[in-house]
Formats: structure tokens, C-alpha cells, sequence
């Protein structure tokens, strides 16, 4: 008879009955009662009143019966605590037991039993596990310290079982190195900084050498603890991807997935010249094949991996393309991944395969699909330029078949690819204008008149065609009726006799008649244009668009290096980091590929910890970066005539701030508002036909752009002076740091400070004859930009002024742009504008960008520079030692950044003294094995203290830079810093 039995109803007294069966004397008995607990706990009876009952089983040389009371009490030991202290003998006992299996099956329930109280007297059977000479127990036990350390993570620690676990990563039997390492990872999520894991040259090679023998699952704990290492060099990283490389071949899809990740994240430290790099490109194309093959559910989670991969480095599966052709039996999620991925490998090679392919899928049955396909062809037509002519003679058969979705859908891509390639395909038009009244779907119909709206100078009957959508105005949805607002607009001033009914129609319904705020505002706006000014309306309404870009769907770079990280997880198939999704502290660390900048551990960088006194700056938001026309246009260009200089040394701008870093807020936006647009209060009048057209307006200065951000040409007044040291930082620190600040010495006098020469920052060509080149000065203190006028036009140029854009660190003229003579033709002038860091903040990309505006009489014309970082270090930079040795280790390792700077042939004193120059100081130095490292701080005008330790080895012209930061944003811009430094 099967176990069935036990699960069906019995008479009244079940509990009594179950009580006397399991105080029985006879050995079957006892089991078929403990059989019939477990089934009746299975199907959610409460037997918890036979605790102590069961309990007494344990007492028992049977293994299944065992496991049965074992079972029991790992469900019911959380709401009798003081009952299950009763059993905590039995486990010291079985822990003990010659049977490895019942040492590893009570290990195993110790560590499933989530109760306080008993934790405590399960340490000592627990340290016995852990060596015990089974390599059975010793793996289970390993994974039960990660279940202790959950429960109470002090007491873990205080036992030592951390140490004892990474003395099991050297373990002689591979299952347990493998529980090891996942039992280490575990408790490393759980606390981020604690540098459990720490990963050297020969930890990797024991974990590869454990690779080759355990299990599948073992292997992908190996796998992924292998990917958070970043290698010393390119030909570590190549030896690390030689022994990971056979996993690909694993009949586990999961370990395949995870050897691909790190390998993928290895690739980014391989030059891309080098021979295995190439083999190692082909070498990973098969494995991902082979996942497609698995069932759909298994090809799912492969494709949003690849979907990934392929933006990383499509070269991998260039040559793959047909193993992505749909089959008739794949379901849609797979259809649809597919033709993702498709569309991505799309080139000028294989671009007349993909368009037969997805011609054929255009004629499915499956809506949703016909619809991603026609799509589909759109998106070839913008990425490969060469096909564009195929792709639209292609639209346009499907438009043929005259199905209404396929139909709807052409007319959208088309809309796309006139915007990517004006003047070339328009004659297509009217064949569009035919199925105009099929269009039911709003999406569709938006795009019918944008193009109708566009190109209405050659649709002889545009304004019948518009006044058709018009009647039945109010029951459009929102997109459309806002294009057909602006495409009745852009006919009125194209054709302004004959459709002026048309256009203060339109704007009546969207003004007066409509609930719509932003359809509103967008009538009034059109409205005042018409009524003001027609000649300014047109530059404003018909002013050429910007081309639209070859890929709008790609994963922005730094969230697609992140998820990189993340293959084989969840992260990979929601295309979202865990963050995004994962609630609480636990897998939220933001990882990065070796080859970007990121935080490299440093081998001999000073230990971490808490220091007395060091608080530690709240986090804030960065405000992100607006577009350069939006911002630049909204300047007040008005040129000032009188402001103070600037002071020697700005120091911390944004009132007292504690000395580690709480400025950061200023560069992380804290702002205030810009003030409102002062608007006129008289109605718009409707907008009536000109005899003939005005002038061009003549603005003012100020009505070139009002007062809307931007930085003013004259700086506002300063902050606060710089803020004290706080006294808690006088204290005394210990730590592993204090002995190497006796070594100081070697530094020498400070050379001048390194000025970058000046560089070509605004051609002629795109300034109407206006030439600007320039650099970025720090003399005493003062910021200063120095510029070449160069005027290569024919006519005078005068009346000069400049103005920033909102930048990362507030950069803004301190003073009028002072070119007192007009600047004749062939002839260049000579300007340095001192500027002030207390300008707007918002942070750019990158962070030294700054974007300028300058006016003269002929124009205001735009570009973009950037400035040394160095610019911005103050000249009471220099640390406290104490205080730099409290700073490092309160600052997270996450926030460190390691460089390495090539072919630089100084030596450290000679290397200190010039970096000195740029206000990069200098506190310690001590020499270990012939390697010199110098610990240095610098300070940046918005408080932000930046630590470094510089490692320069003796005829070794590549040096080694960890940089701390409680911004790391700003590592990457402090590394090029001093690589431009030092090479010059």
C-alpha cells in the first residue's frame, strides 16, 4: 500500500490517538505515527501539541525516522522555542554519530531551526562539523554557517566560524570549496563592505583547480564568485578565461550562462589585438546557439541574455544570424525576443536575408507579431543606411495588402524614416494619403498627419485632408490631437491665404474648449507666435529637425556594463538592476566590467573601519544633465559692467560643511529655483494675415534668452567662509595606517603648476568667422579661462559677452568678458575671464564638461570644453595625517578607483613635487620591496576631498593609482588629472 493512506480523514480523538501510537513500544508503530503527523503537517493540521511527543522519537538508530522527527521540528521548533531546547542534546549527540550522514543530516536541521535561544548551544557541534573528516559533513556545515550568520550574525563572527569557513576555500574535496564560497557569497551580500571574500592569485587558481570536479551547482557558486574578481593584468585575466573557457561546453544551461559572464566581464582586460581574444570571440558563439535549442521557457531566458550580450559585443554572433529566424512553433514571447535580437545583428552583409524573413513574418496571423515585424523593418531602414531604398519599397507592398494593423504600422515606421532621410522618399506620399480614412489607432493617425503636416507644400489638398481629422476633434486622444494641433500650424504658415479658418479653428478647440493643460498651453503658445510675430513662428514651428537616431532602444551604457554583470540572474531577463527589484539591503551592489572604471580592490590600501568622529555625508540625487540647445537658449546674455574680483581661494562655497566631503551637495545639486518667465497678461489676439512680412525682430540682449538658468555673467555673491575642522578629528586613530606616516620624507620643493596648452574650442566655419581657441588657468588662487579671438570673417565684430551653462561645480564669469575694442577682420585678440565656483550646479557628462554661449553682434553661437579637474583643487588641500588615515578607512571600499598610468618615467620625489604644483598634496611616503607609495590629498572648491595612494616601483614606467572619494564620480576626471600632469 502507498503512502496515500496516510493522508485520508480518520474518527474523532486523531490527536489522543496519534499521542498513544507515538509513546509506543514497538518500533513500526512509532514510525507509521510519525508518518501520519508529517502528513497531517503537510496538509496544514496543527499537530503542534504532539511536540514533545515527536521530540522523543529522536531518540532512534532508524535514519528515515529520524529524518521524519528532524522534519517536524524544523516546522514547529519557531512557535515552541522553550520545547525545542529539548532537542538540542539529541543534536550534540547525532553530531557525534559515527554515521556521517545522520553528523550531516543534524548539522543541516540545526542550521534550519531559526530560533535564538538555542543558537548558542549548537556552536560547539557546529566548529566539530566544520572539521569533521567527512567532506560530506564539512560541506553541509559550511552551508549552515551562512543559515547561523542570517539568525544572529554577531554571534558567527564572534565564534570565528568566518575564518574557519575561508580556511574551507582550500578545502582538498571541491564540493566543499564550492559551498564555501557560496556560503561566503551569501554573507557577503548581506553586508557589502565587509570584504569577506578576499580574492587573491592564489584563492582564484584553488577555486579553478575546484572547477574542473564538483557538481553543476558548485560550479556556478565557483563561476560567480570568479566574476566579481578583477585581475592584476591582461595576461592573468587570459589565463582565468583559459580554464573557465570548457564550462561553456556544460550540459547545464545555468553554468553556461555563468561562464559567459565571466568571460564576458574578463574580455573587457584582453587588448583586442591580441590572437586569443579573436579565439575567444569565436570559442563563445556555439554555447549560446546551443541554448536556443532547449525548450521555450529555457530559449526565453537565453535570448534576454543575448539580447545583452549582443549590445556588448555583437560581433560574437555576427555570423549567426539564421539560428534567430522564427519558427512556425515558437511561442510569442520567443518570437518577439528573436526579432529583437534580429534587428540588432542587422548589417549591410546579411540585410537582404533579414528583409525576406521579416517580409514573410509581416504575413502571420499573430497580430502582436505582424506588428513587431513591420516595425522591425522600419528599424533596419534607420540602421542600415544602404537598405533604406529595399526597406520602403517593401513598406510599401505591405501597405498593398491593404490588412488595417499592417497598413497602420507601415505608416508609423515611414513617418520615422522620412525623419532619417529628408528629401528622399517623400514621393510615397500619396499612396499614403489613400488609406488615410482606415486609420483608427491613435499612434497610427499621429503619424498620418505629422507627415501630412510636414510635407504640406506638396499635398495639393492638405487642408481638406486636416479638416477631415477636425471634425471630430474632442473624441481624439491626446497625441493626436496635439499633432494635428502643430500640422495646422506648420499649413498655416505654409499656406497662410488659404487655410487662416483653419488655424484659428484649431486653436479655438484647443484653447477654449479643451481640459488638456498641455494641449492648452501648446494652443496659447502657437497663438501669441501668430499674433506677434509670423516670421518668428515660422523659425520656431518649421526650424529643421534633428535627425532621429540609428538605435533608440539601446540600454544606456552604464546599466547595460551592470546587467553584463548580472548574467544568469534575474537582472538579465527583467533587463533591470537588482536594485530595481530586490527590496532591502541584499544584492543591491552596483557592479561594474573590469575594463571600466569602477572600484579596484588595491592590494596594500589601508584597511577599512570605522573612525570616532567621522560622519559620513547623506546621500543625495544628481540632478541629470538637460540638453545643450534647451539649457544654452534660456541664457542671459546681457553683458555687466562692475563686480568685485574674486577671492584668492573660493573654499567651500555652500556654508559650513564637515571636512570629509560635505560639499558633496553642492555637486550634487543643490540649487535654487530659476525664477518664472514673467508672462503677459493681455489675451492673444487670433492671429491675422500680414500684408506683407515684418522685418526680423530686433531682441534685446536680455530677450535672447531671459533669465532661466544658466549661470550669471557676473558672480552672485560668495558663500560662507570655509568651515573649521571639526575637533573630533584631533583625536588619535589607530589603525594599520599609523606606522607608514613616521616613514614621511623624500618630498621636495613644488614645481610650477601645469597649464594645458590651448586647443581649438569654437572653428570658423560653425561661428560665422569667429574663431575661439583657449585653456584653463589657477594662478594664486584664481580661475582663469584664457582665450584666442580670431576674427576670419569680413565685417567687425564688437560687442562680446559670454555666459555658462549649469555645470557639475558651479563654474560661472566673475566678471564681464572685457575685449574693449572691436575686433577687426584678420585680427585676433587676446582675453582672460576670472571665474567664480558659485554658479548653478548640475552635473554633466562628463563631469568637467562645460557648455558656453557667446554673443557679438553678428550672432550667439555654442560649444563645449572641458577644464582640468585640477582647476578646481584649492590650495589648503593638505591633510591632517591622522585626519587622512580616519578619512580612508570611513570612506566604503566600493568608492574606490584603481588606474594604472602608463610610460611614465619619473621618480617618486620627482612625481610628488610636480603634482604639488597643481595643489596635490603630498602627506606620506614610505617604500616597501622597492615600491615607493605616496599617500596624498587634494581638496576641490566645493569641499570634496579626494585621497590617493600612488604606487611607483623603480624602472617600472607604469604606476599604480587608487583614488577614495565620497563623490566617485569624480575618480575617472582626478586619474586623467594626473596623467596629464605627469606626462607633461
Amino acid at each position: 500500500m502507498t503512502d496515500s493512506k496516510y493522508f485520508t480523514t480518520t474518527k474523532k480523538g486523531e490527536i489522543f490517538e496519534l499521542k498513544a501510537e507515538l509513546n509506543s513500544d514497538k518500533k513500526e508503530k512509532k514510525k507509521e505515527a510519525v508518518k501520519k503527523v508529517i502528513a497531517s503537517m503537510t496538509v496544514g493540521k496543527d499537530v503542534s501539541a504532539l511536540f514533545p511527543d515527536v521530540v522523543n522519537c529522536m531518540q532512534t538508530d532508524n535514519l528515515e525516522l529520524k529524518k521524519l522527527v528532524y522534519l517536524y521540528l524544523m516546522n514547529y521548533a519557531k512557535s515552541q522555542p522553550d520545547m525545542a531546547i529539548m532537542a538540542v542534546n539529541t543534536f550534540v549527540k547525532d553530531c557525534e554519530d559515527p554515521n556521517p550522514l545522520i553528523r550531516a543530516l543534524a548539522v543541516r536541521t540545526m542550521g534550519c531551526i531559526r530560533v535564538d535561544k538555542i543558537t548558542e548551544y549548537l556552536c560547539e557541534p557546529l566548529r566539530k562539523c566544520l572539521k569533521d573528516e567527512d567532506p560530506y559533513v564539512r560541506k553541509t556545515a559550511a552551508v549552515c554557517v551562512a543559515k547561523l550568520h542570517d539568525i544572529n550574525a554577531q554571534l558567527v563572527e564572534d565564534q570565528g566560524f568566518l575564518d574557519t569557513l575561508k580556511d574551507l576555500i582550500s578545502d582538498s574535496n571541491p564540493m566543499v570549496v564550492a559551498n564555501a564560497v557560496a556560503a561566503l557569497s551569501e554573507i557577503a551580500e548581506s553586508h557589502p563592505n565587509s570584504n569577506l571574500l578576499d580574492l587573491n592569485p592564489q584563492t582564484i587558481n584553488k577555486l579553478l583547480t575546484a572547477l574542473n570536479e564538483c557538481t553543476e551547482w558548485g560550479q556556478i557558486f565557483i563561476l560567480d564568485c570568479l566574476a566579481n574578481y578583477t585581475p592584476r593584468d591582461d595576461r592573468e585575466s587570459q589565463s582565468i578565461c583559459e580554464r573557465v573557457t570548457p564550462r561553456l561546453s556544460h550540459a547545464n544551461s545555468a553554468v553556461v550562462l555563468s561562464a559567459v559572464k565571466v568571460l564576458m566581464k574578463f574580455m573587457e582586460m584582453l587588448p583586442k589585438d591580441l590572437d586569443y581574444y579573436g579565439t575567444l570571440l569565436k570559442k563563445l558563439a556555439p554555447p549560446l546557439v546551443t541554448l536556443l535549442s532547449a525548450e521555450p521557457e529555457l530559449q526565453y531566458v537565453a535570448l534576454r541574455n543575448i539580447n545583452l550580450i549582443v549590445q556588448r559585443r555583437p560581433e560574437i554572433l555576427k555570423h549567426e544570424m539564421k539560428v534567430f529566424f522564427v519558427k512556425y512553433n515558437d511561442p510569442i514571447y520567443v518570437k518577439l525576443e528573436k526579432l529583437d535580437i534580429m534587428i540588432r545583428l542587422a548589417s549591410q552583409a546579411n540585410i537582404a536575408q533579414v528583409l525576406a524573413e521579416l517580409k514573410e513574418y509581416a504575413t502571420e496571423v499573430d497580430v502582436d507579431f505582424v506588428r513587431k515585424a513591420v516595425r522591425a523593418i522600419g528599424r533596419c531602414a534607420i540602421k542600415v543606411e544602404q537598405s533604406a531604398e529595399r526597406c520602403v519599397s517593401t513598406l510599401l507592398d505591405l501597405i498593398q495588402t491593404k490588412v488595417n494593423y499592417v497598413v497602420q504600422e507601415a505608416i508609423v515606421v515611414i513617418k520615422d524614416i522620412f525623419r532619417k532621410y529628408p528629401n528622399k522618399y517623400e514621393s510615397v506620399i500619396a499612396t499614403l494619403c489613400e488609406n488615410l480614412d482606415s486609420l483608427d489607432e491613435p499612434e497610427a493617425r499621429a503619424a498620418m498627419i505629422w507627415i501630412v503636416g510636414e510635407y504640406a507644400e506638396r499635398i495639393d489638398n492638405a487642408d481638406e485632408l486636416l479638416e477631415s481629422f477636425l471634425e471630430g476633434f474632442h473624441d481624439e486622444s491626446t497625441q493626436v490631437q496635439l499633432q494635428l494641433l502643430t500640422a495646422i500650424v506648420k499649413l498655416f504658415l505654409k499656406k497662410p491665404t488659404e487655410t487662416q479658418e483653419l488655424v484659428q479653428q484649431v486653436l479655438s478647440l484647443a484653447t477654449q474648449d479643451s481640459d488638456n493643460p498641455d494641449l492648452r498651453d501648446r494652443g496659447y503658445i502657437y497663438w501669441r507666435l501668430l499674433s506677434t510675430d509670423p516670421v518668428a513662428a515660422k523659425e520656431v514651428v518649421l526650424a529643421e529637425k534633428p535627425l532621429i537616431s540609428e538605435e533608440t532602444d539601446l540600454i544606456e551604457p552604464t546599466l547595460l556594463e551592470e546587467l553584463i554583470c548580472h548574467i544568469g540572474t534575474l537582472a538579465s531577463v527583467y533587463h533591470k538592476p537588482p536594485s530595481a527589484f530586490v527590496e532591502g539591503s541584499r544584492g543591491v551592489q552596483h557592479k561594474r566590467l573590469a575594463g571600466s572604471s569602477g572600484s579596484g580592490e588595491s592590494v596594500e590600501s589601508p584597511d577599512t573601519g570605522s573612525a570616532a568622529g567621522v560622519s559620513e555625508a547623506p546621500p543625495a540625487v544628481i540632478p541629470s544633465q538637460g540638453d545643450l540647445l534647451g539649457d544654452l537658449l534660456n541664457l542671459d546674455l546681457t553683458p555687466t559692467t562692475t563686480g568685485p574680483p574674486p577671492p584668492a581661494s573660493t573654499g567651500m562655497q555652500m556654508g559650513a560643511m564637515d571636512l570629509l566631503g560635505g560639499g558633496l551637495d553642492s555637486l550634487m545639486g543643490d540649487e535654487s529655483e530659476p525664477p518664472p518667465i514673467p508672462l503677459r497678461t493681455d489675451t492673444p489676439q487670433s492671429p491675422q494675415l500680414p500684408h506683407q512680412s515684418p522685418s526680423p525682430p530686433d531682441y534685446s540682449p536680455t530677450e535672447l534668452g531671459g533669465d532661466l538658468g544658466g549661470s550669471p555673467a557676473m558672480g552672485a555673491p560668495f558663500g560662507a567662509p570655509p568651515a573649521t575642522m571639526p575637533a573630533s578629528f584631533n583625536a588619535p586613530v589607530s589603525g594599520g595606517l599609523d606606522d607608514l606616516f613616521d616613514l614621511a620624507g623624500g618630498v621636495g620643493m613644488p614645481m610650477g603648476a601645469y597649464n594645458p596648452p590651448k586647443t581649438l574650442w569654437l572653428p570658423a566655419m560653425k561661428a560665422k568667422g569667429l574663431e575661439i581657441s583657449g585653456t584653463f588657468v589657477r594662478r594664486a588662487g584664481v580661475i582663469q579661462m584664457e582665450m584666442t579671438l580670431n576674427n576670419k570673417a569680413m565685417s567687425v565684430m564688437s560687442d562680446f559677452a559670454i555666459q555658462f551653462n549649469r555645470n557639475s561645480f558651479g563654474l560661472a564669469p566673475a566678471g564681464p568678458l572685457q575685449i574693449l575694442t572691436p575686433l577687426s577682420p584678420n585680427q585676433s585678440i587676446e582675453a582672460a575671464l576670472p571665474l567664480s565656483t558659485v554658479g548653478p550646479v548640475m552635473k554633466m557628462e562628463p563631469l568637467n564638461n562645460l557648455q558656453v554661449a557667446v554673443k557679438n553682434n553678428i550672432d550667439v553661437f555654442y560649444f563645449s570644453c572641458q577644464y582640468p579637474i585640477s582647476m578646481l583643487f584649492v590650495e589648503d588641500g593638505k591633510m591632517e595625517r591622522q585626519v587622512f588615515l580616519a578619512t580612508w578607512k570611513d570612506i566604503p571600499n566600493d568608492n574606490e578607483s584603481q588606474f594604472q598610468i602608463k610610460d611614465c618615467h619619473l621618480n617618486s620625489d620627482a612625481a610628488s613635487n610636480k603634482l604639488q604644483g597643481s595643489n596635490i598634496f603630498t602627506i606620506a611616503k614610505r617604500t616597501v620591496e622597492g615600491q615607493d607609495m605616496l599617500y596624498q590629498s587634494m581638496k576641490l572648491t566645493n569641499g570634496i576631498w579626494v585621497l590617493a595612494e600612488l604606487r611607483v616601483q623603480m624602472g617600472n614606467p607604469n604606476y599604480t593609482i587608487s583614488l577614495k572619494c565620497r563623490a566617485p564620480e569624480v575618480s575617472q576626471c582626478v586619474f586623467q588629472n594626473y596623467e596629464m600632469v605627469l606626462k607633461n
